[in-house]
């Protein structure tokens, strides 16, 4: 290792860990204290309602293009590409690696906030993890602990900031796909460890988040479709903590054809089955090509399904193996989504306005979306990210996250508290070392 990293190291650990005590000390919650939980939330405005299933003669369409600000721009090239088609769904993922993060950084949300007050028929899509370290794959023993943990209200504070953020935001109506696919295995908020445990968490979480003055947030349960570790009606949590009824469903088995997918216990008919009972809407937050290839009868059935059973919502998982606008490796399943979808338009909506979020200092407006020629409807060699990612992406403008090679300069995030928050918004620690010049040759 050279003496230019092993200073450059001692330099930057120092730094970061002064900023990390500084912030224990101004948060309240200094190294090695007992963590307080909250006692139940109780709600102040009355829980967000979808009045049934909505007679819409089209569900809105939209597509999980990138979790970042890519995502954003890529709406307007995707909607070219079918023929200047109405996108109206913006659909992302908060990242599932650190609380901090769950909780919603503005930065993270800001382009996607921008975008949705856009215009009045549009609808931000945000899927929210139960659980920090989502993907480590931990033991059911440690889930169930966790699930009681949340249960018991550890976690309700992360989710009352998102919620506040959301609101400050000018987005408060947004859609919340909380603890997605939770009868599988895949992530650590998973429901077959201990149900009756993860059904008291979601309605504490959901608890937590209406209690925040300002909020209209709708909350969708999106199960895999199929049986997968548990049934997912054994971990539906209460009409009166859900509003829309979601599920994600690739081509893959149990199904080996669209019709048995449809048919098969807890498949697509089960889903819709069970909303009707329960009175509400359905959306499709995932859905895309998977196991079996490039398959174009299952792009047509998935895409007429959802044209007859009215969801509120769709979005296309667009990158490989799922899309068909991104990924390459799909072209017959790409000419049926686009030709099924060309110049399509949706009916108006009538939906509240966003309102605008409370005045703040100016921050740069995310990258416009730009014009690709007839020629080259789809981007070129840019790929979208997986949608859970570690870090929330910079804001154009700022400096590159800590560790690049290519920067001189680090950046250590600095959460004040919800308490400080009254005062002093939170921000960014940037430190710039000098080195001398014969250090860089």
């Amino acid at each position: 290792m050279s003496k230019r990293r092993r200073l450059t190291g001692t330099c930057i650990g120092t730094v970061a860990m002064s900023l990390v005590v500084a912030g224990g000390v101004l948060t309240g919650s200094p190294a090695g204290a007992t963590a307080v939980v909250d006692p139940a939330p109780v709600a102040t405005s009355p829980p967000a309602s979808d009045e049934g299933p909505p007679d819409r003669p089209t569900p809105a369409i939209g597509a999980y293009l990138d979790y970042g600000p890519d995502g954003v721009t890529r709406m307007e090239e995707l909607s070219q590409w079918l023929g200047g088609a109405d996108l109206s769904v913006g659909h992302t993922y908060l990242p599932g690696d650190v609380w901090e993060n769950i909780a919603g950084r503005p930065e993270f949300l800001r382009p996607w906030a921008e975008w949705r007050r856009g215009a009045d028929d549009r609808m931000f899509v945000l899927n929210v993890p139960m659980m920090e370290r989502n993907e480590e794959r931990l033991s059911d023993d440690e889930v169930r602990d966790l699930l009681q943990d949340g249960a018991a209200g550890r976690f309700d504070r992360h989710y009352r900031k998102l919620a506040t953020r959301l609101v400050e935001l000018g987005v408060p109506d947004t859609v919340i796909v909380l603890g997605w696919e939770m009868n599988g295995t895949t992530y650590s908020h998973r429901c077959a460890p201990d149900p009756d445990a993860w059904k008291a968490y979601w309605n504490r979480v959901v608890a937590a988040m209406r209690s925040v003055p300002g909020q209209k947030l709708r909350f969708d349960f999106a199960p895999n479709r199929g049986i997968d570790a548990i049934p997912w009606t054994e971990c539906y949590p209460g009409d009166d903590v859900v509003d829309i009824i979601g599920m994600d469903s690739y081509d893959q088995p149990p199904g080996d054809t669209f019709e048995q997918q449809v048919s098969d216990p807890y498949g697509l008919q089960a889903q819709v089955d069970f909303a009707a009972e329960h009175g509400k809407a359905i959306s499709y937050p995932e859905w895309g090509l998977f196991r079996n290839g490039d398959n174009p009868a299952y792009m047509k059935g998935m895409l007429d399904w959802m044209a007859r059973h009215k969801p509120l919502y769709q979005t296309i998982t667009d990158y490989c193996p799922h899309g068909v606008w991104q990924c390459d490796e799909n072209p017959r399943s790409s000419e049926v989504f686009r030709s099924k979808l060309f110049g399509w338009q949706a009916p108006p909506v009538t939906q509240t306005p966003p309102s605008d979020p409370p005045s703040a200092p100016p921050v740069p407006s995310p990258p416009q979306a730009p014009t690709p020629s007839p020629s080259t409807p789809k981007p070129g060699e840019s790929k979208p990210a997986r949608p859970t990612p570690t870090e929330p992406p910079k804001e154009p403008g700022a400096p590159e996250r800590p560790g690049r090679a290519d920067s001189e300069e680090w950046c250590v995030p600095m959460e004040m508290g919800e308490w400080i928050n009254q005062w002093v918004r939170d921000f960014t620690v940037c430190v710039k070392p000098r080195f001398p010049q014969h250090w860089k040759s």
